[in-house]
């Protein structure tokens, strides 16, 4: 049995994610389980329950589904949660999301880190 010492093992781990880097994967963003909280705490007191459901499409699409569509990345939680604050149209469908300006981005995040956590 081999076993490897702590700089080898963070050498392995360095090269396997700058492998991972080049394929244009990147890792799992690591929310904390109080910001998914947080998260789904906000989206209760919010308006968002008005167009979305967790399981069924009302007039935007179900939370599950859009877990399904991104990944919980640092990139999809900043990009979702910008789209959240601005509204959008056409990934969904043709009925626009409204935009809400007064969101604070970092509440965004951590309601886009929640969707994203429901499995």
């Amino acid at each position: 049995m081999i076993t490897l010492g702590k700089k080898a093992a963070l050498v392995l781990s360095f090269f396997a994610f700058t492998i991972a880097a080049q394929a244009g994967e990147t890792p799992q963003a690591q929310s904390s389980k109080a910001d998914i909280e947080k998260g789904k705490a906000l989206i209760a007191k919010s308006d968002c329950l008005a167009c979305h459901k967790l399981d069924a499409k009302l007039v935007g699409p179900a939370y599950k589904d859009v877990a399904k569509k991104y990944k919980a990345t640092p990139d999809n939680i900043k990009k979702l949660a910008d789209k959240v604050i601005k509204g959008g149209v056409g990934v969904w469908g043709q009925i626009p999301m409204s935009p809400h300006p007064t969101l604070a981005p970092a509440d965004a995040q951590k309601m886009v880190s929640y969707i994203l956590s429901i499995k």
